[in-house]
């Protein structure tokens, strides 16, 4: 088979429904990546991410580079058989942690050289050492290097960011393509820069078409910017990228940014939010989040969600949950996640159908009514 395709199947509006193709699996789009960050996505078995319904999983560059290290990774038999999970694995770049959690960063046109938050020691983190890292994890859809800057940042600042994001870009497509067994299995993504500035989107996304890549990432959202400005962005974003590529925007998020996301064109996310949330006592429900820690849920028989199918709402009531969490057992925070992982997954499920149905405002409009009662 093709190393990389993507089928629509439907449209609904701007938003879309179809298919990613590679040798380790299909994709259904929109699709929701769980992060595995430390090639775990914590608290949960990778059976348990697949039964959920993920097709696919999120590594990160940044954090394996540092511990255990690619290098170690390639020779225990690459990150899918390290961690026990078979299908497609996306890999981000590493770019972003650089610049948030490493100290003491200088960048250049090289690249980013850091000092790791772990141990001190110091580290130069180019596009070319950044396939080099996905290349030996074994990652399917690979991540282009890019430099972000926070969207408060002058327009002056944001566009020489977006002009290195794009050359850098250049730099990572050549250096993946280089390595020509890797190149011929798998993909790599660009990532569009500019902030919420409409010009230097269009400029960011020219330069990637030119350049050619497998997918499209909207980079430099959900830091900070808020629902509403991260919405005006999407007015515009995805709709200079290619049509008959994946849309993929990067680090989002709340399922009511997910929703509001679709209907804008975006075909994949990823987020920490629903195993960062399970570990602190925050279930995601139809009627919106809750907090499990709250002493009304200590008697309270009912499930998490009621309308959910997941194994843990099948099982276990709030009384028990809250218990666990209260207590700070182990268990609690697995069980948590993993109803979280399930919310997810349905939420994907049920775009899709709504989609191939021609129905989504419907499901989209009673789904921010359902989601904000309890708030």
């Amino acid at each position: 088979m093709s190393r990389f395709t993507f089928t629509l199947a439907a449209t609904d509006g701007r938003a879309r429904t179809g298919v990613i193709a590679m040798e380790r699996g299909e994709i259904r789009t929109p699709a929701f990546m769980p992060v595995g960050t430390a090639a775990t996505v914590k608290a949960v078995k990778p059976a348990d991410v697949r039964a959920a319904g993920a097709d696919i999983i999120l590594g990160n560059t940044y954090h394996l580079m540092l511990r255990p290290t690619a290098e170690r990774m390639q020779r225990l038999g690459g990150l899918h058989n390290f961690m026990g999970w078979d299908r497609p694995i996306l890999t981000d770049s590493g770019g972003y942690q650089v610049m948030s959690l490493a100290d003491l960063t200088k960048r250049s046109e090289e690249g980013v050289a850091f000092k790791s938050h772990l141990d001190g020691t110091r580290h130069m983190l180019s596009p070319e050492r950044s396939i080099e890292i996905q290349r030996l994890l074994g990652s399917n859809i690979t991540m282009a290097f890019d430099e972000l800057v926070p969207t408060t940042s002058s327009r002056e600042v944001q566009a020489a960011a977006m002009e290195r994001s794009m050359r850098w870009a250049r730099r990572s497509r050549d250096a993946f393509f280089a390595a020509e067994d890797h190149a011929a299995h798998n993909a790599i993504f660009g990532i569009q820069q500019g902030a919420l500035d409409e010009g230097l989107r269009k400029a960011s996304a020219d330069a990637l078409i030119d350049i050619g890549f497998d997918g499209y990432a909207v980079g430099g959202l959900a830091v900070g910017e808020g629902q509403e400005a991260m919405f005006g962005c999407l007015d515009f974003a995805p709709a200079q990228l290619p049509a008959d590529k994946p849309r993929y925007l990067m680090g989002v998020g709340k399922p009511d940014d997910i929703v509001g996301a679709v209907e804008r064109g975006i075909d994949m996310f990823d987020c920490v939010l629903p195993t960062r949330s399970g570990r602190t006592g925050q279930a995601f429900t139809r009627e919106g989040p809750i907090n499990i820690r709250n002493a009304k849920f200590a008697e309270d028989t009912a499930p998490l969600d009621p309308a959910c199918a997941c194994p843990v709402c099948g099982t276990w009531s709030r009384a028990y949950i809250h218990h666990l969490v209260r207590a700070q057992e182990i268990l609690g925070a697995m069980l948590m996640t993993e109803h979280n992982l399930w919310f997810y997954q349905a939420l994907m499920a049920d775009l899709r159908a709504a989609i191939s149905a021609g129905e989504l405002t419907t499901f989209a409009n009673g789904f921010r009514a359902a989601y904000r009662s309890s708030k």
